[in-house]
Order: structure tokens, then sequence, then C-alpha cells
């Protein structure tokens, strides 16, 4: 069985068992999260479409790790002469 969330302004298809890294929610390490956006749910019968969403579905799953992804580097260079190096590391929760 499958079922396809929406947080954090994207999409993802989700079983039991997978590993997500999806923007930063609030929570604790080992605390439980649940998403309430279920936009369908698939299986061995004909899956279920929401209308936006599927009403009474719920996807639990456990904060597993808060950090941060690697450095995204934006480097800009222009043709008087002058560049610029900026960057930042944009935070992400392992559901």
């Amino acid at each position: 069985m499958y079922a396809v969330i929406r947080t954090g302004g994207k999409q993802y298809r989700v079983t039991e068992g997978d590993v997500l890294r999806i923007e930063k929610i609030t929570g604790d390490v080992g605390g439980d999260v649940s998403f309430n956006e279920v936009l369908m749910v698939g299986g061995s019968e004909s899956p279920k479409i929401g209308r936006p969403v599927v009403d009474g579905a719920k996807v639990v799953g456990k904060i597993l790790r808060q950090d941060k992804h690697r450095k995204v580097l934006h480097f800009r260079k222009e043709k008087e002469g002058w560049t610029r190096r900026r960057g930042h590391r944009q935070p992400f929760t392992e559901v």
C-alpha cells in the first residue's frame, strides 16, 4: 500500500518503511508526526483519489533527524569584472 502526501509545498509518494528528507517541520527527534494532507491512497485495490484530499486518511511517521543539507553555492560574475559568491544550507527533517 502506498500514499501520496503533500508537505512543505511538495508531494511525496510514501510506503511503509520509507525514509524521506522533507522541508523542516517542528518537532523533537524521536517524536511522531502525522500528515493529514493525503492526496491519494493506492495499493492492491483501486486507488482512492482525493478532491483535493482523501477524507479520513492520515500518514504517521517518526522524526529521525533534524539537520541541514550540503551548502548550495550561488556564484555571480559580471562582465565589469566583479564577482559575488553566496551560499546557504537548507534545513531539513528526516522522517
